[in-house]
């Protein structure tokens, strides 16, 4: 049976709003909840944003039993250290297991990248050293989280239930690193070579255990295991549905 996971969005949510979505989604038994890795609303065509990781350190304190994940994690957005610590400390912090979706990051060309430019943040145009960094952030993590990890890591922060790590794709080149390096993959389901994507990522996965999620935008009909999309996920063997209120999340909240 498939996981359906929620994405709630800070770019034109308050901090209550989004406490109580997060409260909401836990009492009606979604498997996480995930939050947006922005610097500005603006990519997001919003007012406002939070920081991901400072988000989800206040959902683990108003939260209880749901999992809690970022959808995705850009790895240009902090130093490759930080990003690993920040994501076993939330994991520390909740007790719970945490989902860690990572990205490559966006072309300096690209709409997306404007918040970077305004901030000064480097962004790479190289899209294979993008997606070598994501490698990167994979296998510090693995490193500072196995039970056995060198004595050099000894103080840094350990989750004691370990993070899954996602990579969220749009090319066969980081679907294969996800296949070899990743606990799992996440497509866009609307996205025309989404297939292709996760055959990628399986070619490499192997036998192991590998998560194969979706993401796509909220909508009330896909709650329905019997909707179409939701037959087409199964028989794609999709683990998680990761659903996006990107716009109205107190709009979501009075719907319930």
């Amino acid at each position: 049976m498939t996981v359906v996971d929620i994405q709630i969005s800070p770019a034109n949510t308050d901090w209550p709003t989004l406490r109580a979505a997060a409260v909401e989604a836990e009492h009606r038994g979604f498997g996480a909840v995930h939050v947006f890795d922005h610097l500005a609303g603006l990519p997001l065509d919003g007012t406002t944003m939070l920081e991901c990781f400072s988000l989800l350190g206040a959902l683990c304190e108003v939260t209880d039993r749901v999992e809690l994940g970022t959808m995705v994690a850009n790895v240009w957005n902090r130093q490759v250290g930080t990003l690993v610590s920040a994501a076993a400390s939330i994991a520390l912090i909740s007790g719970r297991r945490f989902q860690l979706g990572l990205g490559a990051g966006a072309s300096p060309a690209s709409v997306w990248a404007e918040e970077h430019h305004l901030t000064g943040a480097g962004l790479e145009p190289d899209l294979a050293t993008r997606q070598a960094r994501v490698r990167e952030a994979l296998d510090l993590a693995a490193t500072e989280w196995a039970p056995d990890r060198p004595d050099a890591f000894a103080t840094f922060p350990r989750p004691t239930i370990t993070p899954v790590t996602i990579v969220g794709v749009n090319s066969v080149a980081l679907s294969r690193l996800a296949g070899q390096r990743a606990d799992g993959i996440n497509v866009q389901w609307r996205h025309p070579r989404r297939d292709e994507f996760l055959a990628a990522a399986d070619a490499e996965a192997g036998d192991r255990t590998f998560l194969r999620t979706a993401y796509t935008a909220w909508s009330d009909e896909l709650l329905d295991p019997d909707h179409p999309d939701r037959r087409a996920m199964t028989e794609r063997r999709i683990d998680r549905l990761v659903l996006a209120v990107f716009d109205d999340v107190e709009g979501w909240l009075r719907s319930r």
